[in-house]
């Protein structure tokens, strides 16, 4: 099983945190759709007799996109691939987007899954970041999508300078009263040449505080697990087994091919991305060119990205898969270099499996890093 990642790199405003790829100008955005469509026609060969058990609208604000948009590049990519019958669909969708109107008609088409960036339920956070919507449109997009959306995945963002404990605790308070299935929530981060950088270096917004945000963090698995929802990837919680199939792919390593510019691709050996312009995408996927770079993986290479998702997850990390795929030098190293943390109780070996412990998820980045293979 494999899936489709579709960029679509379009935005109402930049968030003062974000450092994806995108365009505040819809000047091209016919042109950029029927490219979109053109490289999904021109890359069915990667993905041949593979059937498609995800697609997935990412960006950007795919819910920019009319249904009539969205409809004609879920056609595209039903017409060039073997589609799953129980193929998941997700849109991401801002609140200001997902007026009563715009939800039927989602709710009417191939699309069966939601994922909604509403980060906040207080006007104060929303400012802070710049978002497009207000809490009241975050409040009355939920409350309709919910009435025909079973699968509804939330993003909510934690850390953010001046959040307290309450506030937070009642954002996603919010969530579970809604019976949203699935929330993914993560803490605040200063990516460079980002507005929110520059406003922390000058003062206008207080820095980040890492204590805060791991106290969040705590709060979030206490009152989620109270409420039976698995935390079944670092910043995933899920309720009735309604994972992302999407972001599942990611983390076990499956096949996918991103179409946009930015996106990425893995083939299982390989990573790839597309350029990071619009125009020069354009242009390219015109001339029936993929405007990408690609990495080839060596072993250390695939063994690092199998500690590093392995322990985001609730699954831990096989020593057996670890030993079949690359020796028992990989085993042994990874055991011996796992010892400070599991003597810390970050870390634990449980029926051959590694895991990350409760105490140690916050910090799973840094311990995954002291567990990778130098070249």
């Amino acid at each position: 099983m494999s899936g489709i990642y579709i960029h679509i790199p379009f935005c109402k405003k930049a968030c003062h945190y974000c450092d994806f790829h995108f365009s505040t100008s819809f000047k091209h955005k016919d042109q950029m759709i029927n490219s979109l469509k053109h490289e999904i026609l021109i890359r069915n060969r990667e993905l041949k007799h593979e059937k498609i058990e995800s697609i997935y609208f990412g960006g950007g604000t795919p819910s920019v996109l009319n249904i009539r948009e969205i409809n004609s590049l879920i056609e595209t990519v039903y017409d060039n691939y073997l589609v799953n019958d129980s193929v998941e669909i997700t849109l991401e969708a801002n609140p200001d987007d997902l007026t009563d109107e715009k939800i039927l008609e989602l709710f009417n088409s191939k699309v069966n899954r939601l994922s909604i960036g509403v980060q906040s339920f207080f006007e104060k956070d929303l400012k802070l970041m710049n978002r497009s919507h207000t809490s009241n449109q975050a409040m009355n997009c939920i409350k309709s999508a919910v009435k025909y959306f079973d699968n509804i995945s939330v993003d909510l963002i934690y850390g953010i300078p001046g959040l307290d404990n309450s506030r937070w605790k009642e954002n996603i308070e919010i969530l579970i009263s809604h019976n949203i299935s699935h929330i993914s929530a993560y803490a605040l981060t200063v990516e460079p040449k980002t507005a929110l950088k520059k406003y922390i270096d000058n003062g206008i917004i207080a820095p980040i505080d890492d204590s805060q945000s791991q106290e969040q963090f705590h709060i979030l698995l206490d009152v989620l697990e109270d409420h039976n929802y698995e935390n079944y990837e670092l910043s995933n919680f899920a309720k009735n087994n309604l994972y992302s199939v999407n972001n599942s792919a990611y983390w076990t390593r499956k096949k996918y091919i991103g179409i946009g510019p930015s996106a990425h691709s893995f083939n299982g050996n390989n990573r790839f991305w597309n350029i990071k312009n619009n125009l020069k995408y354009i242009e390219s996927i015109k001339n029936n060119i993929i405007p990408n770079e690609m990495e080839v993986l060596s072993a250390i290479d695939k063994f690092n990205e199998m500690v590093m998702f392995g322990l985001r997850t609730s699954k831990g990390i096989s020593f057996t898969d670890i030993e079949n795929e690359f020796g028992s030098i990989y085993k042994n190293k990874l055991i011996n270099n796992s010892q400070n943390h599991i003597a810390n109780e970050l870390l634990l070996i449980k029926n051959d499996f590694l895991y990350i412990t409760r105490k140690g998820k916050f910090l799973s980045d840094g311990i995954a890093s002291d567990l990778f293979m130098l070249n």
